[in-house]
């Protein structure tokens, strides 16, 4: 990877392993399956939103932002809420899977998965925040960025304290190299996954945001299973760099073992370009 700060992060929360389970071989059965209705798309898609914390006096850098959005999608896709069967409310008695229904968040989830997992980046500060923190949805928060994962949502119908968010625009400051890294270490154990974006790809914060975000989640639902398991169990732990012109061609080539995330040219990129690429193995 190009020279900077060697940062990892990761989500440390409880997790019932069997409830995960159940979870992510869902989310990988569907898009295995799935066949997008391209005229439903047109007319009625649907998005997941991301909304990044940008406070006036102390904005979040660039890679943390992008750390902590690539967590959020894939903390919401294994959250007991999103599981399809066997969800239990916080505090309740566990139950047997097959004997309770689906999580709150599933069916928008689910809705939202067979298309074409559009993500929509904001920004918000002060009460704004407050307000998209009451949503339902799950916060990553990395070397002091915090980006909120929100359950998806008919891109015509968001709800009303998103709406008044801003879209475009959100561009903020590159970490420098001699900058000290604060970035949490996962166990050396753990899986690590790699998101490396395109080399010589200039993106705003906003956008880099929404394809590492796709980059995390396509590693859920492509990559080795049990690879993932245990990626998912121990938090997620994830880092995102720019590739070398050498790496990212070895990317490209690979027969297995590689997530390519293709955009769709809805905003910043023409379409089809290949903007970055998740991998559990080394680059090197």
């Amino acid at each position: 990877m190009t020279s900077g700060p060697e940062i990892a992060a990761r989500i440390a929360e409880p997790t019932d392993a069997g409830l995960l389970t159940v979870t992510v071989d869902d989310w990988r059965r569907r898009w295995r399956d799935r066949v997008i209705d391209q005229a439903r798309e047109h007319d009625d898609p649907w998005a997941l939103p991301l909304v990044v914390r940008v406070e006036r006096a102390d904005p979040p850098t660039h890679e943390a932002a992008v750390h902590a959005a690539a967590l959020s999608v894939v903390a919401l896709l294994t959250r007991p809420e999103a599981a399809p069967v066997g969800y239990a409310p916080e505090g309740a008695a566990a139950t047997d899977p097959d004997e309770t229904g689906a999580g709150p968040w599933h069916a928008a989830l689910a809705r939202w998965s067979e298309g074409w997992i559009r993500k929509v980046v904001r920004r918000a500060r002060a009460s704004r925040w407050q307000e998209i923190a009451a949503l339902p949805g799950a916060t990553a928060s990395v070397a002091g960025a915090e980006v909120r994962a929100l359950v998806p949502h008919p891109v015509v119908d968001p709800p009303p304290a998103l709406a008044r968010l801003q879209i475009s625009g959100l561009d903020l400051p590159k970490q420098s190299d001699a900058e000290p890294s604060s970035y949490p270490q996962p166990d050396g154990s753990s899986p690590i996954l790699t998101i490396v974006t395109a080399p010589e790809l200039t993106l705003t914060t906003g956008k880099a945001c929404a394809q590492v975000g796709h980059a995390a989640q396509l590693a859920l639902l492509q990559l080795d299973r049990e690879t993932v398991l245990r990626w998912a169990t121990d938090g997620h732990p994830l880092r995102v760099a720019e590739a070398t012109a050498e790496q990212w061609q070895r990317l490209l080539d690979a027969p297995s073992g590689v997530a390519l995330v293709q955009d769709g040219g809805f905003t910043e990129v023409a379409p089809g370009t290949r903007t970055c690429a998740a991998s559990f193995g080394p680059l090197d």
